[in-house]
């Protein structure tokens, strides 16, 4: 992927609420990030003059063998007319649609519709490019599509579950379970989308057996797209709230001073998060409001919590948002500067002994 996704934990707070998928989102429940117009724009305008000019050049040698101009035969040349004719159709159609998708790339700026725009646009190609070969060697339109229907019966009494996929490729693109630069997980593979095919989705796995953190494995993870038809899908990436829950918990002694404990945790991650964070759960909070799940409640502050640990220690817990690509990152900084913070007051804070636990 060439695009780098953007967060909005990076726009300031107030282009949220004009943001085009926090409005899209507000709308359904009453995506992806913006990335910058594609640099390669010159190189598809190359592309789309050269595929115009092998298009002119093949009309133009259709109609001087057409004409007689060549010594050659009835039959002969009517074939390679036709060959002429169907090879001039598909470079034109090839020239369109490197010119649509180089429009594409500047009129959209969501990376995820630009992406389901163009698969869509490339296999409507394939299928006009097909139509017109076939209207080009085969002039009987009736015997045509006979022979397209029943070839298409055949295959799709053959090729069941990979038709099944294909139309559940339709159903994410309009009901949008996920998306390319969504994390998401469904059935036990968990990771960012980096591809959603015709037939099947590509995660970049992040945690797995392999990994006890949420780094990325280094796997892909490919599953037919039928899929989302009978399995659960937990999507991270919701515009309208892309943040989740994470927790640290430290084990500390019931003569701790626990409401020092608690402060020092919350303050360190409110150090740390900054007020960011606080402003634009803030307005998020506010968006929500708009929605039918108005009554959901927010807190956009850390929280800490206290738990009676079964091994005779207290559980203190501390509860705080976070970017779900970053919660792995944020979590082990935390720690060190929670722990860092604690150890400086040891008469007010009692760790476990190496040799008690």
């Amino acid at each position: 992927m060439d695009d780098t996704k953007i967060h909005d934990e990076d726009l300031p707070v107030e282009n949220i609420r004009d943001s085009e998928e926090v409005q899209e989102e507000l709308q359904k429940a009453a995506a992806p990030p913006e990335l910058p117009r594609s640099a390669s724009a010159r190189s598809e305008w190359s592309w789309v003059a050269l595929y115009s000019a092998l298009a002119l050049c093949c009309g133009v040698a259709a109609l001087v063998v057409r004409n007689g101009l060549l010594a050659l035969s009835e039959a002969f040349s009517y074939r390679v007319v036709q060959v002429l004719v169907a090879a001039a159709l598909s470079l034109l159609l090839m020239a369109i649609h490197r010119a649509a998708t180089t429009l594409i790339g500047f009129q959209v700026r969501s990376k995820a519709s630009r992406y389901n725009l163009r698969r869509v646009l490339r296999l409507a190609t394939m299928l006009l490019i097909a139509l017109s070969i076939a209207s080009v060697f085969f002039a009987n339109w009736y015997t045509t599509a006979v022979s397209v229907g029943l070839v298409s019966l055949i295959l799709g009494l053959a090729l069941q579950a990979p038709m099944t996929s294909f139309f559940a490729w339709i159903y994410i693109l309009i009901r949008k379970p996920y998306r390319v630069g969504d994390r998401i997980r469904i059935g036990n593979a968990t990771g960012d989308v980096i591809e959603v095919g015709y037939l099947d989705t590509t995660l970049w796995e992040f945690g797995g057996e392999l990994l006890s953190t949420d780094h990325p494995s280094g796997r892909i993870i490919k599953f037919p797209n039928s899929q989302v038809f009978g399995t659960l899908v937990y999507n991270y990436s919701w515009s309208l709230f892309p943040y989740v829950w994470n927790e640290i918990k430290f084990q500390v002694a019931y003569e701790s001073d626990l409401e020092f404990v608690a402060r020092t945790m919350r303050e360190v991650v409110e150090e740390h998060r900054g007020t960011a964070m606080v402003d634009r759960v803030h307005t998020y909070r506010e968006l929500l409001s708009e929605t039918a799940v108005d009554h959901l409640h927010v807190q956009e502050r850390p929280t800490v919590q206290f738990r009676v640990n079964e091994m005779t220690w207290l559980d203190a817990i501390v509860r705080y948002l976070v970017d779900p690509r970053r919660a792995g990152s944020v979590k082990t900084e935390l720690i060190l500067k929670m722990l860092e913070r604690l150890n400086q007051s040891p008469d007010r804070v009692l760790f476990p002994k190496s040799n008690t636990r």
